[in-house]
């Protein structure tokens, strides 16, 4: 680790974004080209410290008290997507919030919850990354309350400051006890002090275990996620921010502690479970809800436990690969919302009768998951190897299935079920192959994908891919049959499941037990 000057220089664009937040202005417009050039400052010096980083390897400071850089190739990534999403964010909001009398002081809020965000990608020890955290957290708290006249805002907001503040809490913990264990509040210090112990200790376990948890609390995972789909009362550059970057902070703790959750088996478990059970529970809310934000919100909460999911499979790179795409994906989604309507009547939607069999779409998912064994084996990504990286990949690829499947008639011919292999060990192959190239460009980062074939690790990933591969063919009954073909216990399921099986109903109420709303 070499000790350099361009580690402080990306100090240079939180700071800049701090300065908008507190330094007033006189036009709001003013204010927001400020926030941009900062932003871009931003970006532009996470890409000079990331070919700094890719040159010569991990960068860091000296320790300050309560303040040091580490910038090693897991902070390049998320200080540079961070920074890229930011920047966009930041631009779109200068128009989108024009004319609006809260338009400089949610400049100000905006900047300081991505400088927060930033400097804690960017800590080099753990006592400046806690109050980056609780930083964050803060910031974002105030920006959903932007319309703070709204009830749904109010009561939303309350959820999440009271999820947060447990999740902070598990944190301090954790930290007390690392610092207890080694001395040390420096990552490169603890981290060194746990390998040299050889041996895991009751309270590093239990140190694994509140990272878990804070990690979940962060990423809204059940069974307290239900604050994240009730955030659209504020306005749309948050709802991206918020989905694109601050709720992969939940991910990236898990990804910065991962020395020390690889020491804790009951961490990682916790992580399995829990995070393929949300997967699973949000991927089927998701299908049935008709508000794009909020479908796009559970979407969110599933991803999110896909990548908790990979973290306690061990799959550390495929995580942060995870995390790199959905918050692409996801910052263009929120920001093309109000086009999505008119996008989705210029596109071609096959018609009702062209929905794919189940007999047929259980064909293509038996086609692809026989293309992911077989890829997954000769790239050297065997379940039995590499259970993260081929449990998330089968579920990724049964997207595939309704295209596979329409393209099998009744009468399937030899070229067409090739042609149909052919796509699928295509994508397959794909997948892998950036799995492989996000694991080699982590080497020496990240701890090496942990081979898990222990029992709960094989039950977890069999039982969340046959979940997955079900859901699939049984989407499709409902798609074919028609309004009276629909058996009664169908359609009240589905009332229950948009509604989220009631436990954000739940949640509400005791929340308005214990922060009761002036009326």
């Amino acid at each position: 680790m070499i000790i350099t000057p361009l580690a402080w220089s990306a100090l240079a664009g939180p700071l800049a974004l701090l300065a908008v937040a507190l330094l007033p202005a006189a036009k709001p417009k003013t204010l927001a080209a400020r926030a941009r050039t900062a932003a871009l400052l931003a970006l532009f010096t996470a890409m000079i410290a990331a070919v700094g980083v890719g040159l010569a390897g991990p960068l860091a400071t000296p320790a300050l008290p309560g303040v040091s850089i580490l910038f090693d190739g897991l902070t390049a990534v998320m200080f540079l997507l961070v920074s890229f999403v930011g920047s966009i964010v930041v631009h779109f909001s200068r128009n989108y919030l024009a004319g609006d009398r809260g338009h400089a002081r949610f400049t100000r809020l905006l900047s300081a919850t991505l400088a927060s965000v930033l400097l804690l990608i960017l800590s080099g020890n753990m006592a400046m990354f806690l109050a980056a955290w609780v930083a964050t957290s803060l910031a974002l708290h105030q920006l959903l309350l932007f319309y703070g006249d709204r009830p749904a805002a109010i009561l939303a907001a309350r959820k999440k400051f009271i999820a947060s503040r447990i999740g902070d809490l598990a944190l301090a913990l954790a930290i007390g006890i690392l610092w207890e264990a080694s001395g040390t509040l420096e990552f490169a210090g603890v981290f060194a002090a746990l390998k040299a112990q050889g041996s895991t200790s009751p309270a590093l376990v239990l140190a694994g275990v509140l990272i878990a948890v804070a990690a979940l609390l962060k990423s809204a995972q059940f069974p307290l996620h239900g604050w994240i789909t009730e955030v659209m009362e504020t306005p749309t550059p948050v709802s991206a921010l918020l989905h694109a970057g601050i709720i992969n902070a939940g991910g990236f703790l898990a990804l910065r502690f991962s020395p020390l959750l690889e020491l804790s088996v009951p961490a990682m478990d916790l992580l399995l479970v829990v995070g393929g059970f949300t997967a699973l529970f949000a991927s089927v809310v998701m299908l049935t809800q008709n508000a794009i934000k909020v479908s796009l919100a559970w979407s969110t909460i599933a991803q999110m436990g896909f990548m908790l999911l990979q973290c306690g499979l061990g799959a550390w790179a495929p995580a942060l690969l995870h995390i790199v795409a959905h918050s692409l994906y996801k910052a263009h989604a929120f920001l093309s919302s109000g086009s999505v309507v008119d996008i989705a009547r210029a596109s071609w939607s096959p018609s009702p009768g062209g929905a794919p069999h189940p007999a047929r779409l259980a064909m293509a998912v038996a086609l692809v998951l026989a293309a992911v064994g077989i890829t997954g084996t000769l790239s050297g990504f065997a379940i039995t190897a590499q259970p993260g990286v081929f449990a998330l990949g089968a579920i990724l690829l049964m997207g595939l299935t309704h295209l596979i499947a329409q393209s099998i008639d009744q009468r399937p011919t030899g070229f067409v079920i090739a042609r149909t292999v052919v796509a699928a060990g295509a994508v397959a192959a794909g997948w892998f192959a950036l799995q492989a190239g996000m694991a080699a460009l982590m080497a020496g980062t990240l701890p090496a994908e942990a081979a898990r074939t222990d029992l709960v690790a094989l039950i977890a990933v069999a039982a969340i891919v046959a979940s997955f591969a079900a859901l699939t063919i049984s989407q499709a009954s409902f798609i074919t049959a028609k309004g009276a073909e629909t058996p009664a216990w169908a359609r009240a399921a589905y009332v229950h499941i948009h509604n989220g099986l009631y436990v954000n109903s739940i949640a509400n109420r005791l929340v308005l037990a214990l922060w009761p709303t002036r009326r």
